[in-house]
């Protein structure tokens, strides 16, 4: 049984925030989109080496964070995060920079953390031919894990994976994340779990601009994708076990998957 949230402040601060990392293609037009449609907007800079640095280095109208060495997209949100708590906003929206994602339902995620501790989005919650056409090996990891996660915290996501999400700061505080790289949100979901957070989604449209976009190395190959998201996954399963935060069953690459009804 979820704990009942407090209100949110009738002046809350709402931060909006951006990991990005090489989207010289992309990022002027969707960071003029979220300006247009946010008001505080951090991006952080995870070292991008293609043009990007310089053409954030021109704005005026966003605060930038640079790490000067590529970390990961996992980084890049521990360090959107930390700002946000270190900044004492009330609500962290996170949006990617590959312009997947419509920046004018950042506010609809943000007020909707009245009733809810992490708002994600979903590209899979209402679902169309559209969102069907999505990457296939992508789509069928999406739902695998999506399953593994349901059946293993007791959540009842339709996507796992989608950047575009809203945060209560005070909730953020909880979390001791340590992953930097693109399964970070997975470890998210087993910490959120842990600490009893209230999760809801959101439907949001299924957008690839870049249906062969790159994760980077070994990350390409679906199979050791997998592997990399259970590695994830079980690790944090066993941190919150070992913490004694929650009783959870154990979690053994896709077992879970096999026996979930």
């Amino acid at each position: 049984m979820y704990r009942s949230l407090p209100p949110l402040p009738k002046d809350y601060r709402i931060l909006t925030a951006l990991p990005v990392y090489n989207e010289v293609n992309h990022v002027t037009d969707v960071l003029n989109e979220v300006v247009r449609n946010a008001g505080d907007v951090l991006v952080v800079d995870d070292g991008s080496t293609d043009g990007t640095h310089e053409l954030l280095s021109e704005r005026h109208d966003v605060t930038v964070v640079r790490h000067e060495q590529n970390q990961g997209y996992g980084a890049a949100l521990h360090t959107a995060f930390k700002y946000a708590i270190e900044h004492q906003y009330d609500v962290l929206v996170t949006i990617d920079c590959d312009g997947q994602h419509e920046p004018q339902r950042i506010g609809q995620l943000a007020a909707a953390c009245a009733d809810a501790d992490i708002v994600s989005g979903s590209r899979y919650l209402d679902l169309d031919d559209e969102a069907r056409q999505a990457p296939a090996d992508r789509r069928r990891i999406n739902i695998q894990i999506t399953e593994e996660l349901n059946c293993s915290l007791g959540f009842k996501l339709t996507d796992a994976f989608c950047g575009f999400k809203a945060y209560r700061v005070e909730a953020l505080k909880k979390l001791k994340l340590t992953e930097t790289g693109y399964a970070m949100p997975l470890e998210l979901w087993v910490q959120a779990a842990c600490h009893g957070l209230k999760v809801t989604e959101l439907s949001v449209p299924l957008i690839y601009l870049e249906e062969k976009r790159s994760f980077g190395g070994a990350l390409d190959d679906a199979a050791k994708r997998l592997t990399y998201y259970h590695a994830v996954i079980d690790r944090a399963m066993r941190a919150c076990r070992e913490g004694g935060r929650a009783s959870l069953p154990a979690f053994r690459c896709g077992e879970l998957y096999q026996g979930c009804s």
